[in-house]
């Protein structure tokens, strides 16, 4: 399974979220402003990283009829993979 963030983008989001805790006492409404942006950010980030991953899978057995049985089987596995995935997120 890859990642769905990479190291560094969830060192980004991570440091991102205590700067804006931090201006929370000096200013609060821009800081739940800046947090609304933040889950923005990642929700997106996370989206285009399962969109590619459909992609690939996609990819694995979209070839029209040369698709044996055991490639359909083992798509149908990684679809379930991702599916679980999905919901346990």
């Amino acid at each position: 399974m890859p990642q769905l963030l990479t190291d560094d983008e969830e060192r980004g989001f991570r440091d991102r979220w205590q700067e804006i805790q931090g201006r929370f006492v000096d200013d609060p409404r821009e800081a739940v402003h800046e947090a609304d942006t933040l889950v923005a950010d990642v929700m997106q980030t996370l989206a285009s990283t399962f969109a590619q991953h459909k992609k690939d899978l996609e990819s694995q057995w979209g070839q029209g009829e040369k698709v044996d049985t055991e490639e359909l089987r083992g798509a149908l596995r990684r679809y379930r993979s991702f599916f679980n995935r999905l919901l346990s997120t």
